[in-house]
């Protein structure tokens, strides 16, 4: 069964925005006492935040789809709905999150790090909040907008200061079992280690962890034995510990051909080249692999490489190596720059930033893209034309119909709202005022205005009995 899982695609779903309410008051001796419709409760968010305690995407693996609460729709009496829950996927210290065509959306690294994965939508504003002082009775109420959908992928880059590679069965887990309490698998056959290996070690005042990364093969870095699948977690070590089997039973293989082929591999992953490396000659107990390591120690001294004759079975020059590690992660952790303080970036829009672009299609279509356009046609009941009237209103103030004139849109052109798979697509009739403009007072109720005096109500009836007696004369029969 599988326990360990470093790269997941995961479903996520933030939760829908909950509907806004069209309610009118009402009580003894004043039924129509004025709009009391609540808004909708926002839906909750979908994050991933980094938990120390978690070191696999396993979880993920079995179950990924996940999704947040929607929001309650609010009610009468003014009372909005309540607000969704927030979902949060604890994800283990080095994930990163990619969409699925590759790209770096977040690097989580350090306990509490969060990322928003995908956010909740607006709940819907009742007809109280949409009541004005030319608009007093809204038949109307906004929908909640729908929450996103996002389809992720997880990574997970080992956090570790040092990264053991090199063949299977160089001794690798062996020497990670003796420097630290980790207990891998160790056997006497390739590719025991089916996935990294994480130990603490403790030397001196210096503490510092060490990753046992699965063995490489040549090809790795092309996807040849479990290199592809692991290489990436090589990438956040601060120092490569080259172990190197000097007793391997192999004829074709030796010591510095086994470096110079892993090398490669590393060259060919890319991004390792400027990362301090050392040279372990394991095995030293066989003898002859003790020959054989002091035979090609001067030739990798002469590369530049500091080389450790150990024996991770006999415990033989550990110590030295654990020290001469804990050394080469000091200089490393005090080259790296000390992080800044928390800064807030604020980047204003350009001043001829309408918030929405209208473009001409090879069909004809014109269609408007924007995140205010797309929002308002989302909260809009169509069946509704009150709502209708109202939303043309908010797109005429915002512009859109004279960025349509500019265009060259004509009476009659097709005009889609939204991006291709949920557009609202109408016929455009250019007006000089827009919807519930166009119909005078819409959103108001006359019952709701004063009563008029009884002076005033008989004259209004006398001069509607004088306006009908008058058309009879005009029309009456000779």
């Amino acid at each position: 069964m599988t326990t360990f899982v470093d790269r997941v695609e995961l479903h996520v779903a933030a939760g829908s925005g909950g509907h806004g309410c069209a309610s009118v008051h009402r009580e003894k001796f004043k039924p129509l006492g004025g709009p009391d419709g609540g808004n909708g409760g926002r839906g909750g968010d979908v994050l991933l935040v980094v938990d120390q305690s978690i070191t696999t995407l396993l979880d993920y693996h079995h179950k990924p789809h996940r999704s947040a609460t929607n929001g309650k729709p609010g009610e009468g009496g003014n009372r909005s709905g309540k607000d969704g829950q927030d979902l949060i996927l604890p994800v283990p210290d080095g994930t990163v999150v990619l969409d699925k065509a590759g790209n770096v959306l977040a690097d989580l690294v350090g306990h509490g790090t969060s990322y928003v994965a995908a956010e909740g939508g607006r709940g819907g504003l009742g007809n109280a909040a949409l009541a004005s002082a030319r608009r007093k009775a809204p038949g109307f109420a906004l929908l909640g907008v729908p929450g996103g959908l996002q389809e992720i992928v997880l990574e997970l880059k080992t956090v570790a200061d040092v990264a053991l590679v090199g063949y299977p069965s160089a001794g690798k887990s062996s020497l990670i079992s003796v420097l630290s309490a980790a207990k891998p698998k160790i056997a006497d056959y390739p590719f025991t280690t089916l996935v990294p290996n994480l130990g603490v070690v403790t030397a001196g005042e210096t503490v510092y962890t060490i990753a046992d990364v699965p063995g490489l093969i040549p090809g790795a870095s092309q996807g040849k034995g479990l290199g592809l699948e692991f290489l990436r977690h090589v990438e956040r070590c601060s120092v490569l510990v080259h172990v190197l089997d000097t007793a391997t039973l192999e004829s074709e293989r030796d010591p510095v051909t086994d470096l110079d082929i892993i090398e490669e591999e590393l060259k060919q992953y890319g991004g390792l080249g400027n990362r301090p490396r050392i040279v372990v000659l394991n095995k030293i107990d066989v003898p002859d692999g003790k020959d054989l390591a002091e035979m090609v120690r001067p030739d990798l001294e002469a590369r530049g490489y500091r080389v450790f004759e150990v024996s991770a079975v006999a415990h033989m020059g550990l110590k030295e190596l654990s020290f001469a590690l804990a050394e080469m992660v000091g200089q490393a952790r005090a080259a790296k720059p000390k992080e800044e303080a928390t800064r807030i970036v604020i980047r204003p829009k350009a001043v001829d930033d309408a918030g929405f672009t209208v473009v001409q299609e090879e069909d004809g279509l014109f269609r408007v893209r924007g995140e205010k356009p797309e929002r308002w046609v989302r909260q809009t009941d169509f069946n509704n034309d009150e709502a209708v009237g109202y939303l043309a209103d908010r797109l005429n103030r915002l512009g859109v119909e004279a960025s349509l004139m500019k265009a060259g849109a004509r009476s009659g052109d097709g005009v889609a709202i939204g991006p291709e798979e949920n557009a609202v697509v109408f016929d455009w009739e250019p007006t000089v005022m827009a919807g519930a403009e166009m119909l005078g007072r819409r959103g108001e109720d006359h019952r709701l205005e004063a009563p008029r005096p009884a002076a005033q109500r008989r004259r209004d009836k006398e001069a509607e009995r004088d306006e009908a007696e008058k058309e009879y004369d005009d029309f009456k029969p000779f």
